[in-house]
């Protein structure tokens, strides 16, 4: 449901949001992009109205791109402590998420919008957000620690969604 307020918010007098409950397979790639238009697709198909979906990587130089696309369930199941633990010693913290939407449009043309943010792992530090945003630095704070307004600024799927409203808004 974070996702869905953190939509809602971006496409405010352009589009209404709503969550639809639907059971998307567990499409597998290295590349968000291609996960995201497999799932929007897949959305369209089975709704047969304008969708849109997103996936979401988090990529660790140190760890060679690990998690990249699953993060979700490396979060689930070793958690920050287990990403902080294969990162010690490791002097490169370096890290990005990026977020590609897919946006199938009413004829079910399917359209990719990216974003991405480059920060630092981190010792966790603050009390917003979700995931990973604890021990994600950028600019000297986590994103657990900025505003959701700061953190909409800034964010891998914020910036992706401002693509997408962009798209929106020029009457495509």
């Amino acid at each position: 449901m974070h996702k869905v307020h953190e939509v809602a918010r971006y496409f405010s007098g352009i589009a209404q949001v709503r969550h639809v409950a639907l059971e998307i397979p567990e499409f597998r790639d290295n590349d968000v992009g291609v996960i995201a238009r497999a799932k929007a697709e897949y959305a369209w198909e089975a709704l047969h109205e304008p969708a849109m979906v997103d996936d979401t990587g988090f990529f660790i130089a140190a760890l060679k791109g690990f998690p990249g696309p699953y993060a979700a369930y490396v979060l689930d199941t070793i958690g920050m402590e287990g990403i902080l633990r294969l990162l010690e010693g490791e002097a490169d913290r370096s890290a990005y998420f990026e977020t590609a939407i897919g946006y199938a449009d009413e004829e079910g043309t399917v359209r990719i919008f990216r974003g991405r943010v480059d920060g630092t792992i981190v010792s966790p530090r603050g009390s917003g957000g979700f995931g990973y945003d604890p021990i994600f630095e950028v600019d000297g704070r986590t994103l657990a620690e900025l505003t959701t307004d700061e953190k909409g600024a800034i964010s891998h799927r914020g910036r992706a969604l401002a693509h997408l409203r962009e798209y929106l808004s020029s009457g495509a």
